[in-house]
């Protein structure tokens, strides 16, 4: 299962995971205010632990430069 990918699907005009109605923005939000990786995939067990982390390192190459 290929949840992350280029193709996005969207809810609401905003951006999910693919198969959710989770947002990444929600995953990096979590990840931004301490939760470690596993407490997220405790929290959103639908989303598989190695596309939290795709999605961190996505936000993490993406960060607008101040």
């Amino acid at each position: 299962m290929n949840s992350w990918s280029g193709r996005q699907e969207r809810w609401g005009g905003r951006p999910i995971i693919k198969d959710t109605r989770i947002e990444p923005e929600t995953i990096v939000q979590d990840f931004e205010l301490g939760s470690p990786v596993e407490e997220i995939h405790d929290n959103f067990p639908t989303v598989p632990v190695d596309i939290i982390r795709k999605i961190l390192a996505f936000a993490h190459k993406h960060q607008p430069v101040p």
